[in-house]
């Protein structure tokens, strides 16, 4: 639950945001071993007062039409159409993306023979600089009012981050931060990506983890900006192909352990009815 006294999430069960937060202020890598059947089990209750969060799987969808429902759901978040939060799943057809830090110099391949495979590159407001989607890599949108919750901007981060390590640790996936660059690490192989934006206190944009995803195209850009970094998947780490069904039910477990949330299944088709209400609305308003 947010709470107003300490503005953080907490959960007995899992690390909220204040200890993350507290446990990164140390300039070391901070490692995680969380094995199956080792992890606290999950509250054998629910906590009725936990925050409603909508949680809409889109599947697979195209990185522009995403772009604009998160846009649109920001909007509404803003005018209040929407008074929950909101977490999309999804994966990518294959795109390159550029961060507010983005430069062209990270992408090693001409934009003409990225055309010619398909592959868009695409500039977007979200923080960080190139980064590589395509299925395999399950995508979270979070869009949610930080101002509303009282929740800083590096805490919301560190608890996105919290969900990944939390979430491969299940399958005995040993990640870790880096100070150096955001995300989740395999030692030096970066397995989880974090880059949101900001409107009027309202986040989105979210997080990428990399889960049977083909790494190849990795190898056009330098991710993140950085020299030398190399990227892993859960697939690549464990030597077999992991069910996508599966890893996306254990981060949603995890997204309502650690932001202390209780998701509710909303389909695509009722998410555009909400918000196409909301035009009709607004267009009467000025009417």
């Amino acid at each position: 639950m947010i709470s107003s006294n300490n503005n953080r999430v907490s959960n007995s069960n899992s690390k909220s945001i204040a200890q993350v937060q507290a446990e990164t202020r140390n300039a070391q890598l901070v490692t995680r071993n969380p094995k199956p059947g080792t992890r606290d089990s999950q509250p054998e209750t629910r906590n009725s007062e936990l925050d409603k969060c909508f949680c809409v799987d889109l599947g697979l969808i195209d990185y522009r039409t995403a772009w604009k429902l998160q846009t649109d759901l920001v909007e509404a978040r803003i005018n209040k159409t929407i008074t929950s939060d909101i977490v999309l799943l999804l994966e990518h057809p294959c795109v390159f993306t550029l961060g507010r830090r983005g430069a062209s110099e990270n992408l090693f391949v001409s934009k003409s023979d990225l055309g010619k495979s398909g592959i868009s590159v695409i500039q977007v407001e979200r923080g960080g600089n190139i980064t590589y989607h395509g299925p395999g890599q399950l995508v979270v949108y979070f869009i949610m009012d930080l101002e509303a919750a009282r929740v800083a901007v590096v805490d919301f981060v560190e608890a996105l981050e919290e969900v990944m390590l939390q979430t491969v640790g299940m399958w005995g996936i040993t990640a870790e931060r880096n100070p150096a660059n955001r995300g989740i690490w395999v030692g030096d192989k970066k397995m989880g990506s974090i880059g949101i934006a900001l409107r009027r206190g309202i986040s989105f944009h979210g997080l990428a983890l990399n889960v049977n995803l083909d790494l190849k195209p990795f190898s056009w850009i330098q991710p993140c900006g950085m020299q030398d970094v190399r990227m892993t998947s859960m697939k690549q780490e464990l030597s077999e192909e992991l069910s996508m069904n599966s890893v996306r039910e254990v981060l949603k477990e995890q997204l309502e352990a650690v932001f202390g949330v209780a998701l509710f299944t909303k389909s695509y088709f009722e998410l555009e009815g909400i918000l196409r209400n909301q035009k009709h609305e607004s267009m009467a308003e000025r009417v």
